[in-house]
């Protein structure tokens, strides 16, 4: 019996980290897999006390235009302060904060240009500790 692969032989392993931690205090994580024969990249954000678990199935996949970032609101303090986020990298963004408020902010080059957040790029940050008190 002949069998397929629906993958094309690839896999998807496990890549690293980043703690978020606001004043040495750890309010969550992002989980990042990797693809082992394209590179791409697949988080998940954790937070330290939500058990809810996601609405899809699989691993969560972005447009090719998109980076993945963490947005950080500069007036909220704990848990609900950050978001995993697919950032385009010009113009007017939209996204859902962790209270599910709709925010638009505006962004250069991958990067949030507004007075009220600001972002990181998961790319740059892989097993690292952000600390995200007082940026």
């Amino acid at each position: 019996m002949a069998t397929s692969d629906p993958t094309g032989g690839d896999k998807v392993v496990y890549f690293g980290v980043i703690n978020i931690n606001e004043n040495g205090r750890t309010l969550g994580s992002v989980d990042i897999w990797r693809s082992l024969l394209t590179k791409e990249m697949f988080c998940e954000e954790k937070r330290l006390g939500i058990l809810d678990i996601v609405d899809y199935i699989g691993m969560p996949k972005k447009k090719e235009e998109e980076e993945w970032a963490v947005a950080v609101s500069r007036k909220r303090k704990g848990h609900l302060r950050w978001r995993l986020v697919k950032l385009v990298k010009e113009g007017r963004f939209r996204f859902e904060d962790a209270d599910e408020k709709l925010v638009e902010i505006e962004v250069k080059d991958y990067a949030i240009a507004d007075p009220e957040w600001w972002s990181f790029l998961v790319k740059n940050n892989v097993n690292r500790n952000v600390e995200v008190e007082g940026k």
